[in-house]
């Protein structure tokens, strides 16, 4: 690893991982990381991040429950109008 290398880490401020350029070393250790989409600079965590990231099936789920939600939510209210 050097200086300026690519590196997937953890953002504080994305809140998810991405992918980030070396800003800072000591010896072969990482000290700190510039994220490449935001562009802040954070200490460089190993890509561990507060909570555990969603599964591909959890993502499906949540979004589905979101989508048939908001359906449920509108055709409701349609039907307060028409009376």
């Amino acid at each position: 690893m050097r200086l300026g290398d690519d590196i997937d880490d953890h953002c504080s401020r994305c809140k998810r991982t991405t992918d980030h350029s070396v800003v800072s070393m000591t010896g072969e250790d990482v000290l700190k990381t510039r994220c490449r989409t935001c562009n802040s600079e954070h200490k460089f965590r190993q890509n561990k991040g507060r909570k555990k990231e969603m599964t591909a099936k959890e993502a499906f789920d949540h979004v589905l429950a979101s989508v048939t939600g908001a359906q449920a939510e509108t055709s409701s209210t349609t039907k307060k109008k028409k009376k």
